[in-house]
């Protein structure tokens, strides 16, 4: 019985295997559970995160750079230093030097990024100068920090009017028997040309609730899926497996289109609700 005891308390002391996980246990929490990794401050960022104190040698470091699309929007470019993008597992405990990026524009969050680039439509950005920020989180959702300050990085983007120099006319709607580009998505309220797609999932979020109900979407790989959400609440729409997002505004309508060239089966959710809306299985 000795035996058996002292075999059970160094089972529980090394963990199952021996083997340590990225992810918190039930009922801790994300700080609980990320160890020594820096210093939790009880400073937060501007969204409300709390800050994670890291030395300034060898800390991560983010420059962003923004270039105009030839179709619509803007390509960001992420450069990062002393960090890599975990996306298998956000939501687990914090890990030196990794994580996942927020997009904000003039304070306001665009999308979650698990990448060193992003495709910005040029039907988010208002008309007029703007501040991009992109900010650096560990994966238990702290924000990296040094001397008290978010790691971030900043750019300037300025919007015009469509047809005015320097504007993006690309995000209008095309001119009849136009097909709009691959991946273009059509701003707010505006329905996709039928040629777009080959499947449509209209989806509905109000008060938490999803309707109609999640459900399997069977998809063909080589297919193409307009996913048509409309959230009563500023969103952010994630499409696991895929890495693809795209921000819901309050109370209008959003539509990503996808082309399902991966099999298996992946879900489509929501990033600040955290509602599961559909799942894809792609054969």
């Amino acid at each position: 019985m000795l035996a058996l005891a002292l075999l059970l308390a160094g089972g529980a002391a090394t963990g199952c295997g021996g083997r340590a996980t990225t992810h918190h246990k039930p009922g801790t929490s994300h700080e609980q559970a990320s160890g020594g990794v820096g210093t939790l401050l009880t400073a937060t960022d501007a969204t409300g995160h709390r800050l994670r104190e890291v030395p300034a040698e060898g800390a991560p470091e983010v420059q962003l750079t923004v270039r105009p699309d030839s179709e619509d929007g803007w390509n960001l470019q992420l450069a990062v230093t002393n960090y890599r993008f975990t996306p298998d597992s956000t939501g687990g405990a914090a890990l030196p030097g990794a994580g996942h990026a927020h997009l904000e524009l003039d304070g306001r969050k665009l999308a979650r990024l698990y990448g060193p680039w992003f495709h910005l439509p040029a039907a988010q950005v208002p008309e007029g100068t703007h501040t991009l920020t992109v900010r650096l989180y560990a994966d238990d959702h702290t924000a990296w920090a040094v001397s008290g300050k978010p790691v971030e990085g900043t750019a300037q983007l300025t919007a015009t009017a469509p047809g005015q120099p320097g504007g993006h006319s690309h995000g209008d709607t095309p001119p009849p028997g136009q097909t709009p580009a691959p991946g273009h998505t059509p701003p707010p309220g505006q329905t996709p040309a039928p040629e777009q797609a080959d499947r449509t999932v209209t989806i509905t979020v109000r008060d938490g609730k999803v309707s109609p109900a999640p459900a399997r979407t069977e998809l063909r790989r080589g297919e193409r899926v307009a996913l048509r959400v409309t959230s009563d609440r500023a969103d952010t729409l994630h499409v696991h497996g895929y890495d693809k997002e795209l921000a819901l505004p309050a109370g209008q309508e959003a539509t990503l289109i996808l082309t399902a060239d991966r099999t298996g089966l992946f879900e489509v959710e929501t990033h600040e609700s955290s509602l599961v809306l559909t799942q894809l299985l792609v054969r």
